[in-house]
């Protein structure tokens, strides 16, 4: 398709300083993505709009550019300095991409239409980009914080739950994962809300066993999911890409499905016999070596572990466990969690 040059030097020169700041921002991005996040997918579509921008980036515009007489050439503001964090450099490059594509839409127009097509249709996936990014950063700043905890705190249903939880908190526990077979929806909510707050108030994580619907309703970081659960996949699909998934394992072929299934994180377990679930036979200490040298997603040791057995567990390399009865059943639950983060420094 030929293309008709702009009559005017000034329009040819404007096209081209645009298509510049569009195809450098969706660069930023790019690399964003390929090293901040590792998405291969979201890097993949970034560079194919580069490369459909930079075949409409025609002779014509760049034999135009003219660095002496561009009197924006070199112009900054104020608010560049004060990008001190990785999302707000992000961010702007977005809205640079945007007001770009829109003038390149605008004055290409008339002559020529298939690059005002495609900046038009590049520019509106572009905000679809934008938020599903944003909660993909999101997410990823919740995995940050889950790789580092060590101690995971599974609730049971109790009258003084919130002063235990924020009695552990204060001991440096950073995941708490809400659990309650007992009581009404409306209490439950109740519960989790109250959890919620906490948890943000310490910066921790809190996950909602099972209940999908309840992790929405009270802002939670993720969802723990057992074998019987609903399917992972529908859970994603409901909860979106922002927030976590658990799962529990029970055998190194569970673990290989849970790992392909887009979850964060397993449970590898029962170790032990647990009051928790007391009809499901525990897996022992042999399910933890095999999860030390196949799993590929971080996980926790599950399952009736304590202080008096948490020396055979340390030893074969595990470094991260959740537990519940050891210390929602303890006399002292902060020095319950104290003795537990010691132990697994």
């Amino acid at each position: 398709m030929s293309v008709a040059p702009p009559s005017d030097k000034r329009v040819a020169q404007l096209i081209d300083a645009n298509l510049d700041r569009a195809r450098e921002g969706l660069r930023v991005i790019e690399d964003w993505s390929r090293f901040f996040l590792a998405r291969e997918d979201i890097v993949i579509t970034l560079k194919d709009w580069r490369h459909q921008l930079g075949i409409h980036h025609l002779e014509i515009y760049k034999n135009a550019r003219s660095t002496t007489t561009d009197q924006g050439l070199g112009l900054s503001h104020p608010s560049q300095k004060e990008r001190q964090l990785t999302q707000q450099v992000v961010s702007a490059n977005f809205a640079r991409i945007q007001e770009a594509l829109r003038v390149i839409e605008e004055f290409t127009r008339p002559t020529h239409p298939e690059l005002s097509k495609v900046a038009t249709t590049i520019r509106y996936e572009v905000y679809e980009l934008e938020v599903n990014i944003l909660k993909v950063s999101k997410r990823a700043k919740r995995l940050k914080k889950l790789l580092s905890c060590r101690l995971y705190l599974i609730t049971s249903p109790c009258n003084n739950l919130t002063n235990i939880v924020r009695k552990v908190l204060k001991t440096g526990v950073n995941m708490v994962q809400y659990r309650s077979k007992e009581g009404t929806d409306l209490e439950k909510l109740s519960e989790a809300k109250a959890l919620s707050k906490l948890c943000k108030e310490f910066g921790a994580l809190l996950i909602i066993n099972d209940r999908t619907d309840l992790a929405l309703a009270v802002d939670a970081d993720g969802v723990h999911l057992g074998q019987d659960d609903m399917p992972s996949k529908i859970v994603r699909n409901l909860i979106g890409e922002d927030m976590l998934i658990g799962k529990s394992t029970h055998c190194l072929d569970q673990l290989y499905i849970a790992q392909a299934e887009n979850c964060d994180y397993l449970g590898v377990g029962p170790v032990n016999s647990t009051k928790t679930k007391p009809s499901t036979q525990p897996v022992g200490i042999n399910y933890v070596r095999e999860a030390l040298q196949n799993a590929s997603l971080p996980w926790f040791a599950i399952g009736g572990i304590n202080s008096s057995n948490l020396n055979e567990l340390y030893t074969t390399g595990s470094q991260k466990i959740a537990v519940s009865g050891a210390i929602m059943n303890a006399s002292d639950p902060s020095k319950a969690s104290k003795e537990l983060l010691e132990r697994l420094i």
